[in-house]
C-alpha cells in the first residue's frame, strides 16, 4: 500500500498510480493531495486509477513505514514484511514530524553526491524492493 500525503504535482500522482498498479498495490490519498483524476495525472497514471485499489486514508494498514530525504534507515535494512503501507510525503515538506514518527523511517540512499529523488522514483523503487523480497 502507497499512502501519498499531500503530493501536489498530478503528474507524481499519477505515476504512483502507474507504479502500484504495476507491482498490485494500493493507494490511498490524503487531503490536499494532486486530483487522481485530472488530466495530467490520467495521462501520467495511463489508465491505472481504474485498476488501482484507492483505500480510505482512516482505512490504512497499522504497521508503517515513512519514505524520509534523511535520518532513515537504509531501505534495504528495514524490515518490510506485509501488510504493511509505504508513507510518501509532499514533494517540498515531506512528510508532518508526527505521521512520520509513527512509522518505522527508512531513506533510499543514492550513491555519490545526488541529494535526493523524485517522490514517484522514490515510492516505485520502494514498490521493487517490497517486491523483490516477496518474490526471493
Amino acid at each position: 500500500m502507497l499512502a501519498l500525503w499531500r503530493i501536489a504535482d498530478p503528474g507524481n500522482v499519477g505515476t504512483l498510480m502507474r507504479t502500484a498498479d504495476a507491482f498490485g498495490a494500493g493507494v490511498s490519498l490524503s487531503a490536499e493531495c494532486a486530483d487522481p483524476t485530472g488530466p495530467r495525472a490520467l495521462r501520467a497514471s495511463a489508465g491505472a486509477i481504474f485498476r488501482v485499489p484507492l483505500v480510505p486514508w482512516d482505512e490504512l494498514h497499522s504497521r508503517g513505514v515513512a519514505l524520509v530525504a534523511h535520518g532513515g534507515e537504509p531501505l534495504a535494512d528495514a524490515p518490510l514484511d506485509p501488510p504493511l503501507t509505504v508513507y510518501l510525503g509532499s514533494e517540498r515538506e515531506g512528510l508532518p514530524s508526527d505521521l512520520a514518527s509513527d512509522c518505522y523511517k527508512v531513506t533510499v540512499r543514492l550513491p555519490g553526491d545526488a541529494e535526493s529523488l523524485n517522490v514517484a522514483a522514490a515510492g516505485a523503487i520502494a514498490l521493487y524492493e517490497l517486491n523483490r523480497r516477496a518474490t526471493t
